[in-house]
């Protein structure tokens, strides 16, 4: 059968923020300074996905020790799950604050 497939940037963007919230460390996505989809932007090009995530940390945790945990978690399962070439993953961290309460 022929044809074409493809898989919208909002399914790209709502997998990115799923893996990243899987991180510990992370309390969650967040708005960055300029509205985006739940603080990812998903720009395509040249047959490959650059992502920019915004995320809020917990206080206490490593910072560089979670973006790194968060750029490989979001690439495995992206991967994984919607098969795209990813050409970046930047982790932006526009929060810190208390752990979410369990």
């Amino acid at each position: 059968m022929e044809g074409h497939s493809s898989i919208s940037t909002d399914v790209l963007a709502s997998y990115a923020a799923d893996a990243a919230c899987e991180i510990d460390g992370v309390r969650g996505v967040v708005d960055g300074p300029r509205p985006r989809h739940k603080g990812v932007k998903v720009t395509e090009g040249g047959g490959a996905v650059a992502l920019e995530l915004h995320i809020a940390v917990d206080w206490g945790a490593n910072v560089p020790t979670v973006g790194r945990a968060v750029q490989e978690r979001v690439s495995e399962y992206l991967g994984r799950m919607a098969d795209v070439s990813l050409r970046s993953v930047d982790v932006i961290v526009d929060e810190v604050g208390p752990p979410a309460a369990e």
